[in-house]
């Protein structure tokens, strides 16, 4: 972070690694805010946003951006100051996370998903000086929670809405927005931040504690958005439908909306993944492409809103967030006419594709390759020492857009990183005779099955071939003797029918070793997501012990 003074509480990058990424055209020496200030004289009137009934050009955006970032000003934020965004798919994200990046304060990424446990920890860990907030969003009343909370968080002095009209004590965004604010001009001079500076923080998507956050510079963030961009094949003529919360790293900036607008296309903003929402509208905006997780692309091969609308526009799917099954990718270009494109990385940085031009055994079978020449990528075993190539190991990395710490957190990190400064990423992964990675879930995703251990994601896998199976998260459950086994929670396809008995027998003839089969199996209608759009293994096995006690099968 060097030329604007390292952030209290954020770990650098070494002198010599800063050195090598600059000198490799990594690092441009420019902030985000000067990144947006070339693309809107670039691009003009071309359209840059749209949001409802509401398109706004290139130049629109800038403007508005701009009297947002005084506007800010004038309330007193200043650079470093932390903003706590919960922000949904709406203009009002951008206006103000892009004005925020020209005055060097910095967004707190929190999610819509998130409720008073976190918000109260994220406003007093960050030491907020402003929310962002809708007032309203999917029945639940942000503004009410952020009154109750605010007392008890001395640092929050503004809450910002969104709508034209503020209520009693908040600030609307969208009149900053329309406003002059031409008062306080001279002000954003001294507020300009070193692209060395921390652009942001990104929150943890760990399934287990509080989480944590992420401080990433303007330069890294910037080198992550351009080979996002590059490898996505995104272009002047792009529209990428933003369907996942947008202040997820993917939708956002691998490649996202600010992939898109690096290069000159139309960001669409949808409120909600859901196939009735989404699939609508790439016909109506001729959406060429979009992010998802699989939970979402299975629900979209699902819906027969497919045969009802023209998705011919439609160039590429990317896929993250979890492994997305080889069985499920198949069906993408069948059934949505789009190259998926598998996507497996992390806010703390690196970030690993399928290419589009790769063959469909690595579209299918595989979660990518690191985007940079310079990602240093390590498999290792329990013992920390490398893997041979094809055995399974947990991936550490660092690079040039992979932090080096989590902020304020020395105790987290010295078990998250190791002594030179890689990245313990918690997921296990093969590296393939293609040079790309194999996800096989997490270091903690493993069933201990009377000392076999078994990979739930194989299984998972195993158990999506089935006709019958929609989707499937398979967790460990207690049992008194063995300490745990399978358990199965599967989402059945409409109309069809699936036993326990009938899904062993289907995987003892798939040639799936019997030690490996579910014990028992819940039908459900959906799977519980983490805030951050991942299965909740947690609450499904605490959910599987809960059924157990109740039971009296265990104690």
């Amino acid at each position: 972070m060097g030329n604007g003074g390292l952030l209290e509480g954020c770990v650098p990058f070494p002198p010599e690694f800063a050195e090598r990424y600059r000198s490799k055209g990594y690092w441009k020496g420019k902030t985000l805010g000067e990144w947006l200030d070339e693309w809107t004289a670039r691009y003009g009137e071309r359209t840059a946003i749209v949001s409802g009934a509401k398109r706004l050009s290139y130049a629109e955006l800038g403007r508005r951006v701009e009297r947002v970032a005084r506007s800010l000003a004038a309330l007193g934020l200043r650079r470093h100051d932390r903003v706590l965004m919960q922000l949904n798919n709406v203009p009002e994200f951008l206006y103000v996370t892009l004005a925020l990046f020209k005055i060097g304060a910095l967004p707190v990424m929190a999610l819509p998903a998130h409720r008073e446990t976190e918000i109260r920890h994220f406003l007093a860990f960050s030491e907020a000086v402003a929310s962002c907030i809708p007032r309203r969003f999917r029945n639940f009343d942000y503004l009410h929670m952020m009154r109750s909370i605010a007392p008890d968080a001395p640092s929050l002095r503004h809450i910002l809405v969104t709508g034209e009209d503020a209520p009693s004590g908040t600030v609307s965004i969208e009149a900053m927005a329309n406003g002059a604010a031409d008062e306080v001009l001279g002000v954003l001079d001294n507020l300009r931040p070193a692209s060395s500076d921390v652009a942001l923080f990104m929150v943890s998507g760990g399934t287990t504690g509080l989480p944590k956050l992420i401080p990433r510079t303007h330069d890294d963030y910037a080198y992550n958005v351009e080979i996002s961009a590059d490898v996505s094949g995104l272009g002047p003529e792009s529209v990428f439908l933003v369907a996942l919360p947008i202040s997820h790293n993917f939708p956002f900036a691998t490649p996202g909306a600010l992939g898109t607008l690096s290069r000159g296309g139309t960001v669409v903003l949808a409120l909600s993944p859901s196939a009735e929402v989404c699939i609508p509208l790439i016909e109506r905006e001729r959406v060429t492409h979009t992010s998802t997780v699989p939970a979402v692309t299975i629900q979209w091969l699902s819906s027969p809103l497919r045969e009802r609308h023209d998705l011919s526009s439609l160039e590429v799917v990317q896929v993250g967030g979890s492994r997305l099954n080889a069985e499920v990718a198949r069906r993408v270009k069948p059934l949505l006419g789009a190259t998926v494109q598998q996507v497996f990385g992390m806010a703390e940085g690196l970030n690993n594709f399928t290419r589009l031009d790769d063959p469909e055994d690595v579209l299918f079978n595989t979660q990518g390759r690191p985007l940079s020449p310079d990602d240093e990528v390590r498999v290792v075993g329990d013992d920390g020492k490398p893997v041979a190539p094809g055995e399974r190991g947990e991936l550490l990395t660092r690079g040039p857009y992979t932090v080096r710490g989590y902020y304020k957190a020395p105790e987290q990190n010295r078990a998250a990183f190791t002594p030179d400064g890689f990245y313990r990423t918690g997921d296990v992964v093969r590296l393939t005779p293609s040079g790309n990675f194999s996800v096989d879930g997490r270091v903690k995703d493993l069933i201990n099955r009377g000392g076999e251990k078994i990979s739930a994601e194989e299984v998972e896998n195993a158990v999506l071939r089935h006709p019958a199976v929609q989707n499937v998260a398979v967790v460990a459950m207690p049992d008194a003797v063995l300490g745990e086994a399978v358990c199965a929670y599967v989402i059945v396809e409409p109309e069809r029918a699936l036993t326990l008995e009938s899904l062993r027998a289907f995987l003892e003839r798939a040639g799936i070793a019997r030690f490996k089969l579910p014990e028992r199996m819940e039908t459900v209608d959906r799977l519980p997501l983490t805030s951050v759009g991942k299965v909740s293994k947690k609450d499904l096995r605490a959910d599987i012990a809960a059924r157990l006690r109740a039971e009296g099968k265990v104690a």
